[in-house]
């Protein structure tokens, strides 16, 4: 299961439920995907074919609901 916690300029922030304890979120786009650490720093653990600019873009939406992503 991977529920959506957010959507914004055409990312879908999500995570799945039963995977590591360690908090993270999921990046989803036509363009490609990512999955952010979000403890102990904010911090990109993966990346597929998004560019450097889209990933400062998805960096700054989860610096700006960093509570609320850490709270799924």
């Amino acid at each position: 299961m991977s529920p959506t916690i957010h959507r914004e300029a055409g990312y879908r922030f999500f995570f799945f439920s039963r995977e590591e304890s360690r908090p993270h979120v999921y990046v989803y786009s036509t363009d490609g995907e990512s999955k952010f650490w979000l403890e102990p720093k904010l911090e990109l653990a993966k990346n597929y074919r998004l560019t450097k600019i889209q990933l400062k873009e998805i960096e700054r939406i989860i610096e700006g609901h960093y509570d609320e992503f850490k709270a799924a």
